[in-house]
C-alpha cells in the first residue's frame, strides 16, 4: 500500500478500514498506537461493529476495494496483493477521469489530502519491539520506532522511587529509516525487531573466534532483511534479504539475493546438542528466522549464507507435525532451550515448539492455544488456555526451581507464565488493563508489551506502546514491576 501511496501521491486517497479480529484491535486507542507505530499516514476508520465490512461484502483480511471519483466500486482484491497488480488499474482510472467527459460528470481532484499526524514520542525510546538481556547487566533494545539499536548497561537503582537505572553504552543506527550498511553512526534500519548475540566475528566462512569481538544479529523487519552488527565497532552488514518483500512463497536463496518476508525474530542454532561438545565441536552455525510474513520458520546458514524455509508449509493455520506438513500463523518470537525451539505463534494466539531431534526433522507441537479464531484471556492448561496475539517469549526460572516460559501476551497487556511440561498457563504480571503503572503483579499495568528477555532473576519487558522497558524481579513469591530509567 505504501508503494501505491507514493506512486499516486496526488491522485490516490487511502482510507484504512480497521475491522478488528481480536478484541484489543477494536479499541480506538490501540488502533491509533498501532497506526503510529507502523507509520500509517492515511486516515483509519475503526469499524469495530463490522458495518463497513458488511456494506462492501468483505470476507477476508485484508481486502482492498477501489472506488472511482464518482463513488463507484471499480473492484475488490481479497487477500494479500502486490502493488503491481493494482497500479495499472489505478493509472487507467486516472486517465479516464482526466478526460473532459468523465462518466457521471465527476472529475479527478489532485493534491494531498491534509491530515494531522500525532506527535512523535518524547523520550529515549519509541515503540521498542524486542529486548535481549546478557549476563553482566548488558541489555540490547530494538528501538523500533527510532529505527536503531541501543546497548544499555543496567546499573542499579534510579533516581526515581523504586526504579532501575541504565546507561546508554552504544547506539547503532542513524535513527532515520533506511537500509544502509556501514558504521554505527552511518547505518540505518527500518523497524528492527529480534536480536541474537554470538561470540566471535562473522566472516565469509562463518563465525570465527576472536577475543573481545561479538556479532549481534538483527531481524530488520520492514527491510525484509537480516543484519549483522560487529561489536564493539558497531559496523552493520546485511547478510540476507534483498530489501524488498518476497513475492514468491517458499523460494530459497543466498545472502542478499534471498527474498524474505517480514523477519520478526532471530535465534542462534548450534550444530550439536548440549553435552556433545568436545574436541572439534563447533558453536552456532545457523540462525532460525521467524518469518512472520510467510507463516514459517526459516534457517540461515552462517557459513554459506543460504536461507530457506525450514518449518511450516506457508499456509496460515495451526496444525502440528513434521516440518513440511505442519502449519504456523505469523510466528514473531523464539527461544531455544536445549533441543526445543519455542515460538510465539501470534495469529493463532498459541505457544508452540519445534523439537529439533525429530526423526524427519523438527517436529512441531502446541503447548497452549487452539486455533486462528480461539483467543481471549483465560488461564488453564493446554487447549483450554486463551491468549491474545502474543509477540514474544523467553525462558527463565519458574516456581519450585523448574523452568518456565514468560510470554508477552501483547493484546491482553499482560505477561503470562507457561509451564512447558504441564502446559499450564497463568497470568504472571499485569492487571490486564492498558496503562503505565509500576507495582505488584496484580496492579502493575502494561500497554501492548511485545518483547521479553530473562537473565538471572530479572525479566525485562519491552512495553511497546508505553515507549519503555520494564523490569520484573523474579525472586520471591510476589514479583514487582519497575520502569527502567534510561540515561545518556
Amino acid at each position: 500500500m505504501r508503494e501505491l501511496e507514493a506512486r499516486f501521491a496526488d491522485e490516490l486517497v487511502v482510507i484504512g478500514v480497521h475491522s478488528g479480529k481480536f478484541r484489543a484491535e477494536r479499541v480506538t486507542a490501540n488502533i491509533a498506537a498501532a497506526a503510529q507505530r507502523l507509520r500509517v499516514e492515511h486516515a483509519v476508520v475503526n469499524d469495530r461493529q463490522f458495518r463497513i465490512w458488511r456494506a462492501y461484502g468483505v470476507g477476508a483480511w485484508p481486502t482492498a476495494v477501489l472506488l472511482d471519483p464518482a463513488g463507484g466500486i471499480v473492484g475488490a482484491v481479497p487477500g494479500e496483493f502486490l502493488a503491481g497488480q493494482l497500479a495499472p488499474v489505478i493509472a487507467d482510472l486516472i486517465a479516464e477521469f482526466d478526460r473532459a467527459h468523465a462518466p457521471g460528470g465527476a472529475r479527478l481532484r489532485r493534491g494531498p489530502w491534509p491530515l494531522r499526524l500525532p506527535p512523535e514520542p518524547d523520550g529515549p525510546l519509541a515503540f521498542p519491539g524486542k529486548v535481549l538481556a546478557v549476563q553482566g547487566g548488558r541489555l540490547f533494545v530494538a528501538d523500533s520506532g527510532h529505527d536503531r539499536i541501543l546497548e544499555l548497561q543496567v546499573e542499579g537503582e534510579s533516581s526515581h522511587e523504586g526504579g532501575v537505572r541504565a546507561r546508554v553504552v552504544r547506539v547503532v543506527g542513524t535513527g532515520q529509516r533506511g537500509a544502509m550498511d556501514g558504521g554505527a553512526d552511518q547505518a540505518s534500519f527500518d523497524r528492527p525487531q529480534g536480536l541474537a548475540l554470538a561470540p566471535g566475528r562473522l566472516t565469509e566462512a562463518g563465525l570465527a573466534p576472536e577475543a573481545g569481538v561479538e556479532t549481534l544479529f538483527v531481524a530488520d523487519a520492514e527491510n525484509h532483511a537480516v543484519r549483522a552488527v560487529a561489536l564493539p565497532t558497531g559496523e552493520v552488514t546485511t547478510i540476507a534479504g534483498t530489501g524488498y518483500q518476497a513475492r514468491r512463497p517458499n523460494k530459497a536463496g543466498v545472502g542478499r539475493g534471498a527474498a524474505l518476508s517480514s523477519p520478526w525474530d532471530v535465534e542462534l542454532l548450534s550444530a550439536a546438542p548440549p553435552g556433545a561438545a568436545g574436541p572439534g565441536a563447533v558453536g552456532p552455525v545457523a540462525l532460525a528466522v521467524a518469518m512472520a510474513g510467510a507463516h514459517q520458520l526459516w534457517r540461515l546458514d552462517l557459513t554459506t549464507r543460504a536461507v530457506e524455509p525450514w518449518i511450516g508449509t506457508g499456509r496460515e493455520d495451526l496444525s502440528d507435525g513434521p516440518p513440511l506438513r505442519c502449519t504456523l500463523a505469523q510466528p514473531m518470537g523464539m527461544q531455544l532451550v536445549g533441543r526445543r525451539l519455542y515460538f510465539a505463534d501470534s495469529e493463532s494466539s498459541a505457544v508452540r515448539f519445534a523439537g529439533l531431534d525429530g526423526r524427519d526433522g523438527p517436529e512441531v507441537e502446541t503447548i497452549v492455544g487452539k486455533g486462528l479464531f480461539e483467543f481471549g484471556d483465560e488461564d488453564g492448561q493446554g487447549g483450554q488456555v486463551r491468549l491474545q496475539h502474543p509477540y514474544g517469549l523467553a525462558a527463565g526460572p519458574g516456581p519450585g526451581g523448574g523452568e518456565a516460559l514468560y510470554v508477552a501476551d501483547t493484546y491482553n497487556d499482560r505477561i503470562k507464565r507457561v509451564d512447558p511440561v504441564t502446559r499450564r498457563s497463568d497470568a504472571f504480571v499485569g492487571s490486564g488493563e492498558p496503562g503505565h503503572e509500576d507495582g505488584d503483579a496484580g496492579t502493575a499495568r502494561f500497554w501492548g508489551p511485545q518483547g521479553v528477555a530473562v537473565v538471572g532473576r530479572r525479566l525485562f519487558v519491552a512495553d511497546t506502546n508505553n515507549h519503555a522497558v520494564r523490569v520484573v524481579d523474579l525472586d520471591g513469591a510476589a514479583p514487582v514491576v519497575r520502569t527502567l530509567e534510561i540515561v545518556d
